[in-house]
């Protein structure tokens, strides 16, 4: 009987991992500019994507970047396609992909009611992968998170 837990033990030890290298198809870094905000102050979320080995990353069915609702940042919207993020398309044999050599920077404002200090921007990216080598295709999504620093102070615009 020890046996079997300590078996079963080892197989959901390692199971995080497997899958973990198993996924790395997209990874993605986000960062906020500036870092220190005011409240009513524009900023910039910047997302550098990077794909793995031989995938490729549909434009269609979908690729959605997502942000999580927050009261201290204010996108024009909750999501993001590539369409409205004006992404460029790649064309080649095994169809069209997302060029993604470029970072992404999606503009929002800072809410006037934002609280003083550290926050964090949270999201996803929903995305479609494949592999034309492997033959294979994946829907998936990849979490991203930034933190930020927001001020008392409000910023005015100058006439």
């Amino acid at each position: 009987m020890k046996k079997i837990f300590a078996f079963l033990f080892l197989i959901l030890l390692f199971v995080p991992f497997i899958y973990e290298t198993e996924n790395n198809f997209l990874k993605v870094e986000v960062t906020i500019s500036p870092r220190r905000l005011s409240r009513g102050e524009e900023g910039k979320a910047i997302l550098k994507l990077k794909v793995g080995q031989g995938v490729l990353i549909s434009p269609q069915p979908f690729f959605i970047i997502e942000f999580m609702p927050s009261k201290e940042i204010i996108f024009s919207k909750n999501f993001f396609t590539a369409s409205d993020l004006e992404m460029e398309i790649g064309e080649g044999n095994e169809g069209e992909y997302l060029k993604l050599d470029e970072p992404v920077e999606i503009p929002f404002v800072v809410s006037l009611k934002a609280d003083q200090g550290n926050h964090k921007l949270e999201g996803r990216i929903k995305y479609f992968a494949r592999s034309q080598d492997e033959k294979w295709c994946l829907k998936n999504y990849i979490k991203f998170s930034a933190s930020f620093y927001t001020r008392k102070n409000i910023v005015s615009k100058k006439k």
